[in-house]
């Protein structure tokens, strides 16, 4: 069993930056996927970036460019670096695992005020 702890979250003016932090409870090893998904109120939860054990990482559309992704502490903590916030990025931003199976973390609010 894996818990994923967020931490990071809160209240930014749009423009503005925030990290996400997320850690692992034991050290990942192998192959596996670490990211980020992200639920806004009547939206699906949806995918905002990843990173695989090899360091590979992915973005959404939306998020390139203002969002990097990036591993520290060794391979249990993953972090979420927000910049050039937007409106629209308000929502819940869980932490997300893909080692053999899935695990979430329980979640952290965004809030970008316009």
């Amino acid at each position: 069993q894996v818990q994923l702890v967020e931490s990071g979250g809160g209240l930014v003016q749009a423009g503005g930056s925030l990290r996400l932090s997320c850690a692992a409870s034991r050290t990942i090893r192998g192959i596996y996927v670490m990211g980020w998904y992200r639920q806004s109120p009547g939206k699906q939860r949806e995918l905002v970036a990843t990173i695989t054990g090899g360091g590979i990482t992915n973005y959404a559309d939306s998020v390139k460019g203002r969002f990097t992704i990036s591993r520290e502490n060794g391979k249990n903590t993953v972090a979420l670096h927000m910049n050039g916030l937007e409106s629209e990025d308000t929502a819940v931003y869980y932490c997300w695992l893909r080692w053999g199976v899935e695990y979430w973390g329980k979640g952290t609010l965004v809030t970008v005020s316009s």
